[in-house]
Formats: C-alpha cells, sequence, structure tokens
C-alpha cells in the first residue's frame, strides 16, 4: 500500500540512514528539518528528549538516528515481560532502550518501512548484542503482525508523517492485546492553523504539515476504540524556541510565515491510551 507520501518519507529518512552509516553528520531536526539548519541544541536533541535516560551504552549511530519530538518511554512504563512495538522504529533507538526494561522474558520489534533504517537498526542491534529484539519491515497503516499480539506500542514522531492517520491508529488498536496500551510521541497542533501556514512552516520544520488539532486526535483514538486518553503537550514550539532552532535557515527567512500565528502553534506531546 506504498503511497507518494510513503516513498517520499523513505527517499528523506534512507538518505539520513544512509548519511548516518557513512560517517556524516544527521538532520536532527524532530521529524526532519528539510534545510540545512541544525536544531541539535534544541528541544528535538537526544539530550533534551532522552533527559534521565543512560544513553552511554547505545551505538552512536543509533542515537544519531533519533529524530523523534519527545521520549515515549518516560510514559509507556514498560515491565518486564511484555511485548512492545515500536511504530517507525529509524536508527532503532527506541526499540533498544525498550529492550533493557522488558529483559530477557520480553520482547521489542521495531517496524520501520525504510530499507536504510531497517539496516542501520539491525547494526545497531548487532553492535550491542540484543537479542530480544526483532527489527520488521511494513507500513504502519498495515502492520504485519496478528491481532492482539502486543502489550504495548510506543512511537516517537511518526504517526503525523501517515497519510492516513486514522487508520494506522486502528492497526494500532489491532495488534494490542485487550488492556493493552500506547505510548506515543507526536506532533499537536495547539491552536487552529490554516494549511497554508502549515504548509509553509513545513518548509523549514518538516512533518508540521501532517499535524491534528487535540481534539481531531482524541477522536480517531476515541473511534478506534480507545479509552482512557490523554494528550499532554511536553515541549511547545514557541516564537523564542522557533526563532533559536530555525532563525538562521534559508527555508525559514523566506517561507514568509506568520510568526503570530505560529507561535506555540505546535507541540510535541506525550500520547496515551488503553484498549
Amino acid at each position: 500500500m506504498e503511497s507518494q507520501v510513503h516513498s517520499k518519507v523513505q527517499e528523506y529518512y534512507g538518505g539520513i540512514a544512509k548519511s548516518i552509516t557513512e560517517g556524516q553528520n544527521k538532520s536532527c531536526c524532530g521529524c526532519g528539518s528539510t534545510g540545512n539548519q541544525s536544531c541539535c541544541d534544541g528541544i528535538s536533541s537526544s539530550a533534551v528528549i532522552y533527559n534521565g535516560e543512560n544513553l552511554s551504552d547505545l551505538p552512536k549511530e543509533a542515537v544519531d538516528a533519533s529524530l523523534g519530538c519527545a521520549n515515549p518511554l518516560v510514559f509507556a512504563r514498560l515491565e518486564k515481560g511484555e511485548t512492545v512495538l515500536d511504530l517507525g522504529s529509524g536508527g532503532g533507538i527506541n526499540v533498544l532502550m525498550a529492550a533493557k526494561h522488558v529483559g530477557e522474558t520480553g520482547k521489542v520489534y521495531g517496524l520501520d518501512m525504510t530499507d536504510e533504517m531497517l539496516a542501520l537498526a539491525r547494526s545497531n542491534q548487532e553492535k550491542m548484542g540484543v537479542k530480544n529484539v526483532e527489527f520488521i519491515k511494513g507500513f504502519i497503516e498495515d502492520i504485519p503482525l496478528k491481532n492482539e499480539a502486543m502489550d504495548v506500542i510506543i512511537s516517537n514522531c511518526v504517526i503525523n508523517l501517515s497519510d492516513d492517520k486514522p487508520k494506522a491508529i486502528s492497526e494500532a488498536y489491532r495488534v494490542l492485546k485487550k488492556g493493552g496500551r500506547i505510548a506515543i510521541a507526536d506532533i499537536v497542533n495547539l491552536k487552529p492553523v490554516s494549511a497554508d501556514i502549515k504548509s509553509q512552516t513545513d518548509l523549514w520544520c518538516g512533518c508540521i504539515a501532517g499535524t491534528l488539532e487535540l481534539q481531531e486526535y482524541r477522536s480517531i483514538l476515541e473511534k478506534a476504540g480507545f479509552h482512557d486518553i490523554e494528550i499532554n503537550p511536553a515541549h511547545v514550539y514557541t516564537r523564542e524556541v522557533i526563532e533559536q532552532l530555525f532563525g538562521n535557515s534559508p527555508e525559514y527567512k523566506t517561507s514568509g510565515v506568520d510568526m503570530d500565528k505560529v507561535d506555540g502553534a505546535f507541540a510535541g506531546a506525550y500520547i496515551k491510551a488503553v484498549k
């Protein structure tokens, strides 16, 4: 079910994986900046997102390939023996960290549609010698796993890249066991923003164009069957943060975005729900 959106995302993240494998610097904006501006010192850097987590025992390539917007492990509360699925696992940072939480009796699957990222993730797994991990290829809208197979589903800034978010959420619901839970980090809209503004903003901070407003996100989760839904903004993109991250990039300077409309409109959020 590969779509035009899938192809663009595969091309972009495949390029990032290739550059990391070849020892080049990553593009480290949360969800991927389309420009050259590095935001490693901003809210989307691994040091900030994974504050309090020990990253020292992870391969550098796994940390470099972290392109998320928040840390889903903070609120996933993984337990020993659980089976976990990471949607859009990229270079494997969340999978490898989750593997430590679930222990030898647990299992963590990483799902990604990009061959280069899967190869990078498997290489990182081999470097760590982790046995309770498996990386599989597939789309989040068509998860190649059985019904009710997972205890927990995590994801980091991936759902908003989907061109069929209701299908992605319903697939997550399908593969979760009854009583299972999701712990998703994603970019959300905190206030209404026009499609035109989103499109302009997306030029200098990728994946903004696909964001949902809080109530819309909640509605999709409810329609899929989830309950006990919580959506908590964690990292708000204020004017000051945006200018710090992107102020010097050509894409930002030429986008013509009305910053009064963008100021505080987007945030990296923690999204929890139960099946």
